[in-house]
């Protein structure tokens, strides 16, 4: 969010309310978030952003909401051959650019450099993009095999970043791997599956802590692994009964915001799984992030839409 300085706007956040917490002890420069506030209860509605309209003419979706700075970044992909996909840029005062032109890429995150971390199905690779456009590979191959279709990302404080590898966008590029599987890239670059018996793994997410991983899949699952020794372990349900579960994030009293596709809504459970909230629009919805001045707007993207949302309570920019 845009009142922390990188490095990264999530380590820093999390660190702040850790420390504000008791959990932890931050250090002197790192600006305290306000207090946490409230998180939502019941039922509400996020509005369309009348200044986001689709950039193609054939159907598609935007994905992979991440706050950096003072704007909002999204991929717009299509269904067409290759899922070709532009990273966009929604400024504070509603105009919307093209940021990247071809990233190829789903899930985005940013990293301790403010570059943009892209799930890359046309490159079937993690790949670190600079705001200019500028590519690297992060992570190419597991096992001498590209990846089936990166789809999104959890970045700890440390540098380690864990990913999704479900097959939707498997056709944008020869090759794959034998599983869909839950990644991890570590901060020496080697790679390592987590889990590779979940069908089509979706979004993912750190607690403020790093102790735990969430990730929702084909099975209607959030699970939850313990990261021991910087590795996950065997994880466990924390919730049931998610349709279509897509991209998350978490606010700052660690709730989860929890994206279901074809319901089209968000649903706000604790970390314990206890249901706090529901969110709903009016098209598909693919993933969530918190932004705006405060921190304190949800922006959700979807289908031919990204809507918006002001709430009481802060939460992290991807």
């Amino acid at each position: 969010m845009n009142r922390f300085p990188l490095p990264s706007a999530r380590s820093l956040f999390a660190a702040a309310v850790m420390a504000t917490l008791g959990h932890g002890t931050a250090v002197a420069a790192t600006p305290l978030p306000p207090a946490c506030g409230k998180a939502p209860s019941g039922e509400s509605t996020a509005q369309r952003i009348a200044a986001v309209t689709p950039s193609r003419s054939e159907p598609g979706l935007y994905e992979g909401p991440v706050w950096i700075k003072d704007a909002l970044y999204f991929s717009d992909f299509s269904f067409s051959q290759g899922f070709p996909s532009r990273v966009r840029k929604l400024a504070l005062d509603g105009t919307v650019t093209t940021a990247i032109e071809d990233a190829g890429s789903n899930g985005l995150a940013v990293d301790k450099d403010g570059k943009l971390i892209a799930a890359t199905h046309k490159y079937k690779a993690l790949s670190r993009y600079d705001l200019a456009g500028g590519r690297t590979a992060v992570a190419e191959r597991y096992r001498d095999n590209v990846f089936n279709s990166p789809n999104d990302i959890a970045i700890a404080q440390d540098g380690t970043i864990y990913f999704t590898d479900p097959d939707f966008q498997k056709a944008a590029a020869p090759g794959g791997q034998p599983v869909t599987g839950i990644y991890r890239v570590g901060t020496d670059g080697s790679v390592t599956l987590v889990d590779g018996s979940r069908r089509n793994p979706n979004g993912i997410a750190l607690s403020l802590d790093g102790a735990q991983l969430y990730v929702v899949a084909g099975d209607g699952a959030i699970r939850s692994y313990d990261v021991k020794g910087k590795m996950p372990q065997a994880g466990r349900e924390l919730v049931k009964g998610i349709e279509n579960g897509d991209g998350m994030t978490l606010d700052c009293h660690g709730n989860l915001y929890q994206t279901e596709h074809g319901a089209k809504r968000v649903r706000v459970f604790s970390p314990q799984g206890r249901e706090l909230a529901t969110i709903r629009v009016d098209a598909n919805v693919t993933n969530v992030a918190f932004g705006g001045k405060d921190g304190k707007t949800l922006y959700i993207t979807g289908a031919g839409a990204v809507w918006q949302t002001r709430l009481d309570v802060s939460g992290l920019p991807y």
